[in-house]
């Protein structure tokens, strides 16, 4: 007889871009949170971890040294230049994020880390504490010196197309002059803000985090655990739209799973090369299915042509949403790169509302719960053909036209 285990488990089956609950299919325009960009399903990938669970599963990080030296040459052709060097002893992105700081702490033996209002870097205590938004930690405190919080500059998509200068923006001298104590060890940023409503941050600010950072001897850090591995459209963005940044070091996670197996690392220049192996690391970091996983990752996105997929596809996809905002007036700030897009509707509860409603026609899609909430994001795997996104697209349609009718039979009622 089947054990409840089992039968609960079986309700779900996953298939590429597809997840299939109790047998009803859903498209997954959320890519799993960000895990799945190869889709629930991959069969040489799978086939891979299959193999390697017959051979062992758990591997002491001291075997596992020369793998990881071999994914650094992969991962070399889509880096920054300068950076060259590779810490793999992480399964998650908080502890990823965790190692960076620790990184540019020793190095400049300071210890304080400039974050910006709505981002996200990890649910750890020392993550969630520098992320810039408060839900998370209002039970909860860790306190790293000198940190300093400032505020997010307005979407490129929001911004007037004639005028994205950061004019109004404050003087990122005059926060570090009168927000911190000199003790700034690093600034942490995602070239775009996934949680915080997919915020596409303007290149011209990249170049000015850039200049004020060297000036003041602070490290900077990329968080690409949502960006990195395709999802922008360039391997990582920082190699693409946000290469203005020049980090110093880069933060990955999530996507370098392909089909979700949990495995994250950071990337770096030499000099931040600083750690003994017993300053930050995790029992399971670099076990065998992790590295199976990351470097079958890199060979997929290379011999299937995934990064041209979304390329090609990107387009298509703005201009469908740009469509569904001229259609819809609850529809507004249509903004993103790639596979990462998002836009807004009038309120918090209106997009719970479009979420519930797509999810009964078979769509799974997500919110952003930092700032107003209103925000909603459109991110599907990396596999996902143009007859994929215009399914999604169709079904957003239908949603919308469902929460329009809705949303008007509630104003003529109030």
């Amino acid at each position: 007889m089947e054990d409840f285990f089992t039968k609960n488990m079986s309700r779900y089956r996953g298939d590429g871009p597809y997840l299939y609950v109790d047998d009803v299919k859903n498209i997954d325009a959320a890519s799993g949170t960000f895990n799945l960009p190869l889709g629930y399903t991959h069969p040489r990938l799978a086939n891979k971890l299959k193999k390697q669970i017959d051979r062992c599963a758990h591997l002491s990080s001291a075997y596992t040294w020369e793998m990881s030296q071999h994914i650094l040459k992969k991962l070399r052709k889509h880096t920054p230049p300068a950076i060259d060097r590779i810490w793999l002893r992480d399964v998650s992105g908080s502890g990823a994020v965790e190692c960076a700081i620790r990184m540019a702490q020793k190095y400049t033996k300071r210890s304080g880390v400039i974050s910006l209002y709505l981002s996200h870097h990890g649910q750890s205590l020392a993550t969630a504490q520098i992320s810039g938004n408060a839900f998370r930690i209002k039970n909860f405190n860790i306190n790293i010196a000198g940190s300093l919080k400032i505020p997010t500059p307005p979407s490129i998509m929001a911004m007037n197309a004639d005028d994205t200068s950061l004019a109004s923006y404050p003087d990122l001298d005059e926060m570090l002059q009168l927000g911190s104590n000199d003790n700034i060890a690093c600034l942490i940023i995602e070239p775009i803000m996934g949680n915080g409503g997919n915020i596409v941050i303007p290149q011209e600010f990249y170049r000015s985090l850039r200049e004020f950072c060297h000036k003041n001897g602070i490290v900077i850090i990329a968080d690409e655990v949502q960006t990195g591995f395709g999802r922008t459209g360039t391997f990582f963005a920082s190699n693409g739209y946000a290469k203005e940044l020049d980090p110093d070091i880069i933060v990955f996670a999530k996507g370098a799973g392909g089909i979700g197996i949990p495995t994250a690392g950071v990337l770096m220049k030499p000099e931040l090369d600083v750690l003994e192996s017993f300053e930050h690391s995790s029992t399971s970091g670099a076990n065998p299915l992790s590295l199976v996983a990351l470097n079958e990752v890199i060979d997929i996105i290379e011999d299937e042509a995934i990064l041209a997929n979304v390329t090609e596809n990107e387009e298509f996809l703005r201009d469908s949403l740009l469509s569904l905002q001229s259609k819809y007036r609850d529809i507004s700030g249509v903004r993103g790169l790639g596979y990462m897009f998002g836009f807004d509707t009038p309120s918090a509860e209106y997009a719970a509302k479009a979420i519930e409603i797509a999810a009964s026609r078979g769509l799974i899609i997500r919110g952003a719960r930092y700032g107003k909430s209103r925000a909603l994001k459109v991110r599907p795997p990396l596999i996902c053909t143009r007859q994929h996104l215009a399914e999604i697209i169709l079904k957003l349609d239908e949603t919308f036209s469902v929460m329009s009718k809705v949303h008007s039979l509630v104003k003529e009622v109030a």
